[in-house]
Order: structure tokens, then sequence, then C-alpha cells
């Protein structure tokens, strides 16, 4: 009978693997230390402590430099808006100024630039009329003169062409009785910052263009009925 080789034993024999070592106890094991959930908002809190720390120690021009030039590479901004976003993220007051001054200085706010631009780009995507145009760059910063200024390069003769365009690309989704139709084509003109002789205006000469009897009933309605006052 063969016997057995040396070193083939089973079990805890010879061939037995040694045991795993054991694995180093964790807190939250035995229930008496923090959960590891609790680990990774100690963790968390520790680096947003140590970021607040590293935001402290910086330069403060160097932030405030940062900020203007996130918000600039968005869309162009006014000095008031930069100043907005910058004590919104506690920037001190005079270190604005001076960045704000040296942006100045160098081109990249020009208000004045921002508020012809805004003119010539709403009017004519939007349709906008000097009105609404002044009451966003002014909700802007702008300051009232440069809005003067710039809302000067929209006269009455393109704002009037305007809301001819916008009146007959009116006319061809609204639908209902003339008269309600008329009311509603003129209203929306309103909203967008037409005064209200031109608003009728604007709609009566589209009708006409469109048919005769649309003239005829445009031109019974009284026009005081949909003028709007200046803002």
């Amino acid at each position: 009978m063969v016997g057995r080789r040396r070193g083939a034993r089973t079990g805890r024999g010879w061939d037995a693997k040694p045991p795993a070592p054991a694995r180093p106890a964790r807190p939250g094991d035995d229930g008496a230390g923090p959960s590891d959930g609790a680990e990774l908002v100690d963790d968390g809190s520790a680096r947003a402590e140590r970021a607040a720390k590293r935001q402290a120690q910086r330069d403060p021009h160097e932030v405030a430099r940062e900020i203007c030039l996130r918000q600039l590479a968005v869309r162009p901004r006014t000095r008031a808006e930069l100043a907005a976003a910058m004590r919104a993220k506690d920037v001190a007051d005079e270190v604005a100024e001076a960045v704000l001054d040296r942006y100045d200085e160098v081109g990249m706010i020009d208000d004045a630039a921002f508020a012809r631009a805004w003119v010539s780009s709403r009017h004519h995507g939007k349709g906008l009329a000097s009105r609404a145009l002044g009451q966003e760059l002014r909700r802007r910063g702008v300051d009232a003169e440069v809005v003067t200024e710039a809302l000067a390069e929209l006269d009455d003769e393109t704002q009037a062409r305007t809301a001819y365009e916008l009146a007959v690309r009116k006319l061809r989704t609204t639908r209902g009785e003339p008269d309600a139709v008329f009311r509603r084509v003129v209203g929306a003109l309103a909203r967008k910052g037409y005064p209200g002789g031109i608003a009728v205006r604007a709609v009566k000469d589209a009708l006409a263009a469109r048919s005769a009897e649309d003239a005829e009933l445009a031109e019974l309605l009284d026009p005081d009925l949909f003028d709007t006052p200046e803002q």
C-alpha cells in the first residue's frame, strides 16, 4: 500500500495556507467611533476650511481681477455689473474700485461702448424701442447721460420702420375679430417700448397694406385708446 507523501497533509497540515493577517480595526467597527459617512463629512469640512484659508491669504486684487475676468468671459459687462459681482464675493469696495479704474484705463470696460452695442443689438435683434432699451440699460447701472447718448443713435424713422415690420409679422399670426386683432398687435408693440402713436400708425399701415377692408376698419378706431404714457 502506497503511503501518503510527506507534505500532502490537508487541513491544518503542511499544505494549509497561512491565515490572512487581521484587518486593522476601523473607527465605527465596534460602534464606538465615527462612521464612514461622518469621516467624509469631516474631510469635506476640513477641505472647505483649508480652501477658505488659502482664499483669505491671496492678494485681494488678484481675487477681484479673477471675478471680473470670469464675468467678462461670458459677455461684455457694465462697470456697475462688475462691481455687483465683486460685492457678492465680499471684495472690499476700495479694492473693487481700484480694479475697475484700471479696467477703465485699458478699455476692458466701457459703458458708452456697451450702451451703443446694446441698443443696436437689441433693436435689430428683438425689435425693442428706445423706451424699453433705456429701461434695460438703467437696470444694468449705465449712467443716465450715457443712456441718452446711446439712444440718440436710434432715430424716429428707424423705430417707425421697425415697428411697421413687427406689425406685419404679428398680423400674420394673430387671429380673431378685426378690432381685437388691431388691439392685440398694438399692445404687442407697446410692450416692446413703442409709444402709442407709433404703434397705432405702424399697425394701420400694416393693415392698409394687407387689405382695403382692414385699412377702413383701422381708420375708424380712436388712436387715443392705445396711447401709452412715457416712462
